[in-house]
């Protein structure tokens, strides 16, 4: 997440930063909170959710290790949080907080490379989901959020490696897929006849990732 920087830049970033940590269910920050810091996401997993225009709250992705939360909040105005993000298991961070940002960027040009670098991935995430939205079946966008959460769950590891288990209910799927949970469980009913996954109680095992792969393009 710091590939951006220099040694010494990342090192002194580094040396700024507070240790923080979140249990289960707790809320690192609150969509309309006051934006000032940076978190860069050093152990566990997040969900981001926001509120929609109709009122009602969507769950738009999950982070795991080497995420950074709340860079665009810190370079725009009003410096407000855009979203809700919230501890999924035991999680620690690395604050850096608005002040010592700043500073980084006075002193270092290369922060700001850094920063570009986040804004530019966030855009280009922002606009494969819309693509996904506008033209990729209902069906197709739950395989496909099943095998980002592999990613960020699993270790990616050969077929003789245990499943890899997704502990997010339905709702949540539903949520990160932008559709409902009716076409999510036929999605992952679909997906358990044919030996993909295997579907509990508010978790999933990936059986066989490259057949999920496969199924999602």
């Amino acid at each position: 997440m710091l590939r951006a920087l220099g040694e010494p830049e990342r090192r002194e970033l580094l040396r700024r930063t507070r240790r923080r940590r979140f249990a289960r269910n707790e809320v690192l920050f609150h969509e309309g909170d006051p934006a000032d810091t940076l978190h860069l996401l050093a152990k566990g997993r997040v969900s981001v959710r926001a509120t929609t225009p109709s009122g009602e709250v969507a769950t738009f992705a999950v982070y795991g290790a080497g995420s950074v939360l709340g860079e665009l909040a810190l370079v725009s105005a009003p410096h407000r949080r855009t979203a809700t993000v919230t501890a999924l298991e035991p999680v620690e961070t690395l604050s850096l907080h608005q002040v010592e940002f700043e500073e980084l960027r006075r002193r270092h040009p290369s922060v700001d490379r850094f920063l570009i670098e986040l804004l530019v991935e966030q855009v280009q995430r922002l606009h494969a989901r819309l693509l996904e939205a506008l033209f990729v079946p209902a069906e197709t966008r739950v395989l496909r959020r099943l095998v980002d959460l592999a990613d960020a769950y699993g270790s990616g590891s050969p077929a003789s490696s245990p499943p890899t288990v997704i502990p997010l209910n339905q709702e949540m799927l539903a949520s990160l897929a932008g559709t409902s949970r009716a076409t999510t469980n036929q999605v992952l009913r679909a997906a358990e006849l044919a030996g993909v996954v295997t579907v509990g109680r508010s978790r999933v095992e990936i059986v066989d990732l490259d057949a999920l792969v496969r199924r999602a393009r």
